[in-house]
């Protein structure tokens, strides 16, 4: 698949957080709402957003700063100690921009998560662009403002840009900012709906030979 630039979400993505944040919220969610909450239904989302969400289709128990904290507590240990990064990304990212393709980073977590995970990797030099849903006033996926922005930060038309995500929520947001999109099918969400992708792919090797191939 060709384009002038491809986007990569950070969980579930570039690194393996996202079966730890499943693991959180399998854990956290019986806590703050009385009812049975799927934890697909707020993969890809702020952790801020999840309050919100979960306070308005289910009504909380917890206070929002007791449930913000519980995150904050958790992504110092996942993002610190915890996760992975992606077999061979390194080399497909210098593989991506040897070909002139920009690549970027776009992500509904804070700076500092992102920032923790680009120190920890020494990743910063990898990407021409690291966009957070707090630039845009922390409107996170399935809102498609992340992806445009991300786009304007590059350059480039977001119909010229290829996003690659593990979520339903992902998936959403890049179509509707008008990207092609290629699904990632990671362990942790192996259920997740990714159908509305242009691509699904189930390892690091097929995503290499999608992107680049």
């Amino acid at each position: 698949m060709q384009s002038k630039a491809v986007l990569f979400d950070m969980d579930g993505v570039v690194v393996d957080s996202e079966r730890y944040w499943v693991e959180l919220e399998a854990e956290l969610y019986p806590e703050v709402v009385a009812e049975s909450v799927s934890t697909e239904e707020t993969t890809g989302m702020n952790f801020r957003e999840i309050y919100d969400y979960l306070d308005d289709e289910y009504e909380t128990t917890a206070s929002k700063d007791e449930f913000v904290a519980r995150y904050e507590e958790a992504a110092r240990d996942i993002y610190g100690e915890r996760v992975v990064l992606m077999d061979g990304f390194r080399e497909l990212a210098a593989d991506l921009r040897e070909d002139g393709r920009a690549v970027a980073l776009v992500s509904s977590s804070p700076h500092d998560w992102i920032d923790r995970m680009l120190d920890r990797f020494d990743l910063r030099d990898d990407f021409d662009a690291v966009v957070s849903a707090e630039e845009i006033d922390g409107a996170s996926k399935p809102d498609p403002g992340v992806y445009e922005y991300a786009a304007e930060q590059l350059g480039v038309n977001p119909d010229e840009c290829i996003a690659v995500e593990d979520s339903e929520n992902g998936v959403e947001s890049a179509k509707a900012a008008g990207m092609r999109m290629v699904g990632y099918r990671n362990q942790s969400d192996a259920e997740l709906e990714l159908s509305a992708a242009d691509a699904v792919v189930e390892s690091p090797g097929e995503l290499q030979e999608t992107l680049v191939e």
